[in-house]
């Protein structure tokens, strides 16, 4: 059977690879917009494994839905199906050989979604919305991890309607990473607990935050030879930590920096500070691209310890973003992220759009070079 059964997908069209030809702020890179984007505020986007053939985008969104589009290497954008839940979808992770996409939502619970049917089905449940959700593929076992405001960590074998395994957390889940064997959960009260995954999970270590703020997002990086060792973790404070986790001077190689701020970051003038939204680490390169309620992304190179570039200002917050498996295309997702309380929604005028947008990379792992600005 063909890839989503025989859905005719959602949507009219595609986009062309030159995206949108107005110059207004909503578009300023005028990279590729992506066809019928959810209707909501946009929580998540995740690019489909290698294992493969082409380029499948999934996203997340506050209108309840999972939808998945195909991304050409044209430049075309083309819509091929979706799912819905009966809450806010808050994160989406794809399994190691693409055939299934798992949802997590505020409606308490996680769904998989076979592609080769078009069907979803519900496989965790907690008793808090479920704000994260990773694959876990190890050599013994398969599963997939639910974080929840609940306060758990769940491990779900997706034939059975019972977990695992349950870990308990100080306090709710607000954002996680896996990278086997490793896993990384950032709570609310600022805290930090690392995972080790092989032949079965546990916890490995609490971690002291070095952030003095909310965590918001947190992605684990890779060393040369490809196995995890740290990880950088966002706050909505407008500032980025890199942790490793057995560093061999803590005091000098972990470190934290400024981002997504007014006026740039050396400066002594007041500034407006913004939330870190989200953190992607190229595949290749091994650069991190931040995205924040300042409505720009910023690409940086952690070894180097420099800002490499940072894009145009766009007139939404950026709420998401991910590379695909080979980093050439960079995916961005700009909504409101209620960071002005609901009152701006409400003003009188046209509602907030939500936009998803492609971005195709250089050798250097930097996309539209030309259309972006030094700072």
């Amino acid at each position: 059977m063909s890839l989503f059964g025989t859905s005719s997908g959602f949507g009219t069209g595609g986009t062309g690879v030159f995206g949108s030809t107005t110059t207004d702020s909503h578009n300023p890179m005028k990279d590729v917009e992506v066809t019928s984007p959810p209707d909501d505020s946009i929580s998540c986007l995740a690019f489909s494994p290698p294992t493969m053939p082409g380029n499948f985008l999934i996203g997340g969104s506050w209108a309840n839905d999972v939808r998945c589009w195909e991304v050409q290497d044209n430049g075309q954008t083309v819509p091929k199906a979706q799912q819905m839940h009966t809450g806010p979808v808050l994160d989406a992770c794809w399994s190691d050989d693409g055939s299934k996409v798992f949802t997590a939502s505020c409606d308490k619970t996680a769904k998989m979604w076979d592609l080769n049917s078009n069907q979803a089905m519900q496989i965790a449940q907690h008793d808090g919305p479920i704000k994260a959700i990773h694959w876990i593929k190890a050599p013994n076992y398969s599963c997939i991890m639910t974080g929840s405001w609940d306060k758990t960590l769940k491990f779900w074998d997706t034939r059975s309607p019972n977990p695992m395994m349950s870990l308990q957390m100080p306090e709710r889940c607000y954002c996680a990473d896996v990278v086997y064997p490793m896993a990384v959960v950032a709570t609310a009260e600022r805290g930090l607990i690392v995972y080790q995954l092989e032949n079965q999970p546990s916890e490995f270590r609490r971690i002291d935050s070095p952030l003095k703020h909310q965590h918001r997002c947190v992605a684990i990086f890779k060393d040369k030879q490809n196995k995890p060792t740290g990880f950088a973790l966002g706050s909505i404070e407008g500032r980025v930590a890199i942790h490793y986790i057995n560093p061999p001077n803590p005091a000098k190689d972990n470190f934290t920096f400024k981002c997504h701020r007014s006026n740039g970051t050396n400066t002594t003038t007041p500034q407006d500070i913004y939330a870190v939204n989200a953190i992607s680490f190229h595949p290749v390169h091994g650069t991190l691209a931040t995205v924040g309620s300042d409505g720009r992304f910023s690409f940086w190179d952690k070894d180097a310890r420099t800002k490499l570039k940072t894009s145009e200002q766009l007139d939404q917050p950026i709420t998401a973003c991910c590379f695909n498996h080979n980093g050439n295309i960079f995916a961005y997702a700009s909504s409101y992220d209620w960071s002005k309380t609901p009152s701006f929604w409400q003003t009188p005028g046209p509602m907030p759009w939500c936009c998803v947008y492609c971005a195709w990379t250089n050798q250097r792992g930097l996309p539209n070079l030309a259309l972006m600005t030094t700072v």
